[in-house]
């Protein structure tokens, strides 16, 4: 039976095998595997991307496969072909998808046609991919997980939603600190808070960066703006002034605390320089990671 990684929730049985497995195939960075062998990863994306698009495809090549990048406007299903039909096809001629959509539903209605694997790349709740290369980073940094605590400063977004959901599953702490109006999803704070009761830590939602980092191992934040809200430039930068990641913030958070952020970064705005480039920042060993990451996901998946 084919397996999708749509939500974080899609790893709640083996997210921390699956970081396990990361940690293990970064010692062996090289080595091609049988189960990936000669196997092609179709890449339909809707946005823009550096890191998922460079990683994925060097993950599968360095895995024995290789890649296929799809630009939407360059397919059928950009002068109207449904997706259902599109992941019909796909599924003939390559062995799994990455997707990266602006639309959480139409990553779903991909996957539930399609007799492949596919995972979610990125869309507008989620972000499943990137944060199991956070909790990686985090994990290699502070040797456990357990009882940790992650402070995310920022926009609720689908880094926010993906952060709760993770850290609720691994047992990490999590307090999401946002202005009023710009909280992450509810439904997805609800689930987060019940998965955490079962693991034994906290998760919460709070409009006080100052009161969200206090002893918190990390940092992270993610752009104010994220892709297709370009209108809102101006209005999110003012709004969100006050929850500026700078050294005020890191000092508060305490001597410990390292910094995170999934990237591109803006410096002067969510981060300063002085953090982004300071040496509690491990965001290119994150960055990183998420090649090793994925390769995890990827041979889970095709085995």
């Amino acid at each position: 039976m084919k397996r999708d990684i749509i939500s974080v929730l899609d790893m709640r049985d083996d997210l921390d095998e699956i970081i396990d497995l990361s940690i293990r195939l970064k010692k062996n960075r090289y080595q091609s595997y049988d189960s990936a062998m000669n196997k092609v990863l179709g890449m339909i994306f809707e946005k823009p991307s550096t890191r998922t698009r460079v990683s994925f495809e060097t993950a599968i090549d360095q895995l024995g496969g290789h890649a296929i990048y799809l630009n939407p406007h360059d397919m059928q299903i950009g002068r109207g072909e449904t997706i259902s039909d599109t992941a019909r096809v796909l599924s003939r001629f390559v062995d799994a998808i990455v997707y990266r959509a602006f639309s959480h539903a139409n990553v779903v209605e991909l996957a539930g046609n399609s007799d492949i694997p596919v995972i979610n790349g990125l869309d507008d709740k989620e972000h499943p991919v990137q944060i199991v290369a956070d909790y990686m980073t985090l994990l290699e940094k502070r040797r456990n997980l357990s009882g940790r605590k992650l402070a995310y400063v920022g926009d609720g977004n689908n880094m926010a939603n993906s952060l709760i959901l993770g850290g609720a599953i691994l047992g990490v702490d999590v307090s999401v600190a946002c202005p009023k109006g710009f909280e992450p999803d509810r439904k997805i704070v609800e689930e987060g808070i019940k998965i955490a009761r079962e693991t034994g830590c906290k998760i919460e939602v709070l409009n006080d960066p100052k009161a969200a980092v206090p002893g918190a191992d990390a940092v992270y934040t993610d752009v104010w703006v994220s892709m297709g809200e370009e209108s809102e430039k101006e209005k999110k930068e003012k709004i969100f002034k006050p929850f500026q990641v700078n050294q005020d913030l890191m000092d508060a958070a305490g001597d410990m605390a390292l910094f995170l952020h999934c990237l591109p970064a803006h410096r002067g705005l969510e981060v300063t320089a002085q953090v982004m480039d300071g040496p509690r920042s491990v965001v290119f060993d994150q960055a990183e990671n998420r090649m090793h990451t994925e390769k995890a996901i990827l041979l889970t998946l095709l085995s």
